[in-house]
């Protein structure tokens, strides 16, 4: 186990250096090939070409893109020094650099984002977790019945509609004309229970999206573990019904359902694009799009390379988990 524990370790680092290559090249090789200048996007346009060439050499644009790559990776760890004759800056590691539009360090701010992002996708995981799994076995036991069929009719719909539609849905209805829940206007730090009545929504809204789609998932893995031999064989031992499904059954059912969870929160963690939007929560997600709209390259890389270790790590986590949820991983 530690062996392969190892291994996976050493696979995470080569895949996320790979990644951040190719995001990297895609970043800040791209724009010179279509003829736009990198540097512009900090200067602005309107600057001399005395400005612009000195925020080259002080980013070292010119570089080749692997000795950019380099500085950048070494940066990660070790922190970096942008200089340009006199002008010199020094960026503590872990340093993605620093935003074109608002000259910040690019970690600070992700460091000020993600605590929005974990609150939202951590408090809806739960949620849709609980929900879509208990309904999807709960219909799989019932199939063919009334319960079952409305069920699978709501998840259905759940599938169906778009978050950003469910969204401002549950707005109009219980905030605006109910009043019971309030807008996500105030962080933990500052009002615990202001902030846990704000995030009642989003959480509900982004979690009946993926229960909807987990209770479909467990349904059909249930149904499908309920033919097996071996759970034939625990109730022809005369294994009591909750003792056959909740030992035995769940425990092969959870195995697809951790899967495709180890995905979903990675790529929830990285931000909840159309979630944030909707409910103007200051997140990853919501910091994306804005730094897309902006051009600010730093804040887009530094984003994206933290969606995909969230990515990476959760699908780490999931395999090491495979043998605690399932004995024959373990056997094999």
């Amino acid at each position: 186990m530690l062996a392969y524990f190892i291994r996976r370790i050493f696979s995470v680092i080569v895949m996320l250096l790979v990644i951040s290559l190719v995001t990297f090249g895609i970043f800040f090789l791209f724009p010179k090939m279509i003829g736009t200048d990198p540097a512009l996007y900090f200067v602005g346009k309107q600057s001399d070409p005395i400005a612009i060439e000195g925020i080259r050499q002080k980013m070292g644009l010119d570089d080749p893109i692997l000795v950019q790559f380099g500085k950048f990776v070494v940066g990660l760890v070790a922190g970096r020094t942008y200089a340009n004759g006199p002008d010199v800056t020094q960026c503590a590691a872990p340093c993605f650099g620093y935003s074109f539009k608002t000259e910040q360090e690019v970690w600070p701010l992700l460091l000020d984002w993600l605590p929005v992002t974990l609150s939202l996708a951590l408090g809806a995981v739960v949620l849709w977790v609980i929900g879509g799994v208990a309904t999807g076995v709960i219909s799989a036991l019932k199939r063919g019945t009334v319960l079952d069929r409305s069920a699978m009719g709501i998840a259905l719909a759940g599938v169906s509609l778009p978050i950003y539609f469910t969204g401002m849905l549950v707005i109009a209805v219980f905030s605006d004309q109910l009043g019971w829940f309030g807008r996500p206007d105030a962080t933990f730090a500052e009002d615990p229970g202001r902030w846990f009545n704000g995030m009642i929504l989003p959480w509900v809204s982004l979690a009946f999206l993926y229960a909807a789609m987990y209770a479909r998932l467990t349904r059909a893995t249930m149904l499908e573990v309920l033919n097996e031999d071996y759970i034939r064989t625990a109730r022809a031992k005369g294994l009591t019904e909750p003792v056959v499904i909740g030992k035995h059954a769940m425990r092969s059912t959870m195995t697809p359902i951790l899967t495709v969870l180890g995905l979903d929160l990675g790529a929830l963690m990285g931000g909840a694009v159309l979630t944030e939007y909707t409910f103007s929560l200051h997140g990853l997600g919501y910091s994306a799009v804005r730094a897309i709209s902006e051009h600010d390259l730093p804040v887009i890389l530094g984003i994206t390379l933290i969606s995909a270790f969230f990515v990476v790590a959760a699908n780490l986590i999931v395999d090491l988990m495979y043998a605690v949820i399932d004995p024959r991983v373990r056997l094999s």
